[in-house]
Parts: C-alpha cells; structure tokens; sequence
C-alpha cells in the first residue's frame, strides 16, 4: 500500500478516495457498455451471459485503466497539477459533469417542448447550446466540491479567451 500511496503522491489517507472512485468509475463503465452489448447478442437469462458479462467487463476495465494511465502520464506535465492523485479526481469531475449537463438538459427541452424524433433539426442544435453553459457552471461546481476550484477556474479561463471572451474576465 505504501508504494501505490508514494506512486501517487498520496500524503493523506482520506486522499485514496480518489484512485477508490476512479477505479470504481471504469468498473460501472465497463458494466453498462458490457451490459449494452450483451443485451443485443444474448437474453439476460441465458447462463453463458453471466460468464461473457464478467469476462467482458474485467476486458474493458483493463482497457479503460491501460488508457487512463497513458492519459496521466501525458497530462500530468500538460496540467500542471501538484499531485498525481488530483489528476483522477480532474478526470472525475469531467466525467460527472459531462453526464450530469447532458441528463439536466433532456427535462429542459422537454418543458420547451422539443423532442429527439419530432423536431431533430431543431432538437439537438438547441441541446448543444444549452448542455454548454450548464456544463461550464457545473464544472465550477463539482470542481470546487473534489477540491479542484482552482485548476477548473483557469481552465475556463484559458477556454473562454480562445472562444473571443477574454473582455469579460478579470484577472
């Protein structure tokens, strides 16, 4: 255990929630995009599909965790971070808030009366327009709950100036 806690810069234990969840991410990862597709090949009573389940599940999260890694090691010095461990709790918060703007949004379009299958034309250019600024204010927001504020509040920063903004930020 020491030397995974030195690998990533662990210095406190409260600090292994970060790889826990990161691990436990790819692990449900792996599970729904398994799950989805063994549902088109096999009935979920089939006893060979539990077998393929676990199978393709252990597949994907080695997948999953190999490509993680090669992302850290490129990030890490892109990023600047001080320790390994916030990388995973930066790619957490991308992930939670990635799905948690793309779920808000559906309800939304809903009130407004727009559909996938009756308006697509009109549906998704207007999805887009609102997952952004939801997604930018959710970014603030579970960044500042993971401990992250600060990388995230540069982060949009630097996005926000290559998009034409950079009147409206003080620094």
């Amino acid at each position: 255990m020491q030397k995974f806690k030195e690998r990533w810069e662990i210095k406190h234990n409260w600090q292994l929630l970060f790889p826990i969840l990161g691990i436990a991410s790819l692990l449900f990862s792996s599970y729904l995009i398994s799950k989805y597709l063994l549902n088109s090949i096999y009935q979920p009573v089939d006893s060979i599909y539990i077998g393929l389940l676990s199978a393709i599940i252990l597949f994907l999260t080695f997948l999953f965790l190999f490509i993680t890694l090669k992302l850290f090691s490129v990030l890490e010095t892109k990023w600047n971070v001080s320790y390994r461990w916030e990388l995973i709790a930066i790619f957490i918060v991308f992930a939670i808030t990635g799905s948690t703007a793309a779920r808000i949004s559906d309800p939304i379009l809903s009130i407004l009366g727009l559909h996938k299958g009756i308006n697509s034309w009109i549906y998704w250019p207007i999805r887009i327009l609102l997952i952004f600024p939801i997604y930018q204010v959710l970014l603030l927001i579970v960044g500042w709950i993971f401990g992250q504020f600060k990388f995230f509040w540069n982060f949009e920063k630097k996005m926000l100036r290559r998009m034409g903004f950079a009147r409206f930020l003080k620094d």
